[in-house]
């Protein structure tokens, strides 16, 4: 019988060496990949996304879980089956044209990978048409943009004009985050919400999606 909440608890305490082991054990003992992702990784990253939120976990710990959690993917990801790849998700996230802050974006991605979403991380000075195309091309279904002044929060409105414009927004949910956004920023601007933390960003994604 593979011990799940071991996995969570070495994940939890950014144990990597002990996790790749657990893993690597519960794949041997013929433990299914998927139950191995979901019931191990991805319910140990909620606990992290949950402590980050209440300021019991800092952005070093979280950074550390979110590296061995990717290390365990990668051993997971060959033994993945087809009907799992089908269900993923799209997520684009990117810091709207003029903006070149990325650090929060950055963990705001990893931490919605950790969450089994698929992520294309576009980057920092993304312009709307950017973001129009990408959908496109991507098929996504979740758009993150990120701000981190206020003097280009504008360009979230126009991003999502740009999107409405294209036609395109009844495919996608946009979420909004930064420093100096708000709740009410992301209803003026009609944005579908928005994430204080990353933790709380990748759970209010799971939301949009379910």
């Amino acid at each position: 019988m593979t011990d799940f909440s071991a996995m969570q608890d070495a994940l939890i305490n950014c144990d990597q060496d002990k996790l790749v082991g657990l893993v690597n054990t519960a794949l041997a003992d013929d433990a299914p990949a998927v139950d191995i992702l979901n019931q191990g990784l991805i319910a140990g990253m909620d606990v992290v996304g949950e402590r980050m939120e209440e300021g019991d976990m800092f952005i070093p710990e979280v950074l550390m879980a979110a590296k061995a959690m990717a290390e365990c993917v990668g051993i997971l990801r060959p033994l993945l089956g087809e009907e799992d790849a089908g269900q993923e998700t799209n997520v684009l996230i990117g810091t709207v044209k003029g903006d070149l802050h990325d650090i929060g974006k950055n963990l705001v991605s990893m931490m919605m990978e950790s969450a089994g979403m698929t992520v294309h991380n576009l980057g920092v000075d993304i312009g709307p048409e950017d973001f129009v195309a990408q959908i496109k091309e991507k098929d996504a279904r979740i758009v993150c943009l990120s701000a981190l002044l206020t003097t280009t929060m504008p360009m979230m409105k126009q991003t999502i004009d740009a999107i409405v414009e294209a036609g395109l927004r009844d495919q996608v949910k946009i979420m909004v985050g930064g420093a100096p956004v708000t709740q009410a920023f992301a209803d003026d601007i009609g944005a579908d919400g928005f994430a204080p933390d990353a933790g709380s960003a990748a759970k209010f994604a799971k939301t949009l999606i379910n």
